[in-house]
């Protein structure tokens, strides 16, 4: 009876007892179900909880038109929707890609692309896009065409340009293999500086600019040049012409006319030039030419295409038969050589393949018939301006250069 009675007086487990640790756990829970009861309707979507601290909803706002009172009718933004986009980014096509996008765009666009990010101007002056460009328009260059003979240019044409100083960032060697500068606006020094930096050239025309030995010897290290323009150039001395002559080995088309020569210019050329030369214009020398000079030039190169000796006027019809040694000539220009005879030309039939024969200033225009009649298988007097080593014949009104046609074109 004893047990049972302090077994009774014990508190009941599921009792609440007042201190005690398991009365005050009861307690917060209740309180926790009370505050969340308030807050929420259901116990695993919080939509009021969501609705309180979410940002609020804009108004909609609703507007009634005069003339209709009773109708009403909402401004409200409809939610945007979501573009899907099925396709690549312009930054995650490789640059191959884009270069080839590039590739086809011309000159100026070419530049407005350079400015969009750092990837697209590393892209537009990549040197593969720089092939060959063509600034004839463009008035004035200056840091412009440092900026792109570094960039890897191979072909530049920009006659009748003033030039100014194209500031070079390094020292290196340029790549340019073709360069026209015909009648350019430039500085001996400027344009020593460019020259100095080449070392790759197969064509240049430097016509009507003036030279310096310092010029002539730079050019000298470009052993590779096939074609050069010399044209209307002075400046430089015989004995830096004759060391041009000697390292340009490879030389085909030579351009010398009306230079700034004496005689012993002429003599250098004719002692050194190499013999494998095909096309010559020595024109403009007057009494600098002699006969001497002449049959030095026809047995240093026999392979002579294209030969133009105007403006010789100790010439004379003794040197045809020193000329008739040159078994390949075809086109053979004699204008204003006041020595030669109208009546001497008939001996040029006995040249089998010559075509074509300018003599202008010797044959009178009512004689022109008469002569043409007697030599049939000859042009006379098409070509009254020489087109050996230029980068563009006079007759020709496209923008091409030695035949090539530049990929970027400046449109002024």
């Amino acid at each position: 009876m004893s047990h049972e009675r302090a077994l009774q007086e014990l508190p009941c487990l599921n009792e609440n007892l007042e201190g005690s640790m398991l009365s005050l756990t009861e307690k917060s829970k209740r309180k926790k179900r009370q505050y969340f009861g308030e807050c929420l309707d259901t116990e695993n979507t919080p939509h009021e909880l969501i609705q309180q601290w979410s940002p609020p909803h804009k108004q909609r706002v609703v507007c009634k038109g005069k003339e209709n009172e009773d109708n009403q009718f909402v401004l409200a933004r409809r939610p945007r929707k979501r573009r899907e986009f099925s396709g690549l980014a312009w930054d995650s096509l490789p640059d191959e890609l884009l270069l080839g996008i590039l590739s086809c765009l011309p000159l100026q666009d070419l530049l407005r692309m350079s400015r969009v990010c750092k990837r697209w101007h590393r892209l537009a002056f990549d040197e593969s896009l720089w092939h060959s460009v063509d600034l004839v328009g463009k008035a004035q260059l200056d840091q412009a065409l440092g900026q792109m003979l570094t960039v890897g240019v191979l072909g530049l044409r920009c006659p009748h340009t003033c030039i100014g100083e194209p500031r070079f960032t390094h020292t290196q060697h340029l790549h340019v293999h073709h360069m026209d500068l015909s009648s350019c606006t430039v500085t001996t020094p400027v344009l020593d500086d460019i020259i100095s930096r080449c070392r790759l050239l197969e064509n240049l025309s430097l016509e009507g600019l003036e030279l310096s030995d310092n010029i002539v010897q730079s050019l000298s290290q470009n052993t590779e040049l096939v074609r050069l323009n010399l044209c209307g150039c002075s400046g430089f001395s015989p004995d830096s012409l004759s060391e041009i002559l000697k390292s340009c080995s490879r030389l085909e088309e030579l351009n010398l006319s009306c230079c700034d020569f004496s005689t012993d210019h002429v003599k250098a050329v004719v002692s050194n030039i190499p013999s494998n030369i095909t096309q010559l214009n020595l024109s403009g020398y007057r009494q600098n030419l002699t006969m001497e000079d002449v049959k030095d030039l026809v047995e240093r190169c026999p392979n002579l295409v294209n030969l133009d000796l105007s403006d010789s006027v100790l010439m004379t019809t003794s040197s045809f038969p020193i000329l008739q040694q040159l078994q390949s000539l075809r086109h053979l220009a004699l204008s204003r050589c006041y020595q030669i005879h109208p009546a001497a030309l008939a001996d040029f039939e006995k040249f089998p393949e010559l075509q074509t024969l300018e003599v202008y200033g010797l044959v009178q225009d009512t004689y022109l018939p008469i002569l043409s009649k007697g030599l049939p298988r000859l042009q006379i007097n098409t070509r009254p301006f020489s087109g050996v080593a230029r980068p563009t014949e006079a007759t020709r009104r496209d923008r091409t250069m030695w035949g090539m046609t530049c990929r970027l074109v400046f449109r002024p």
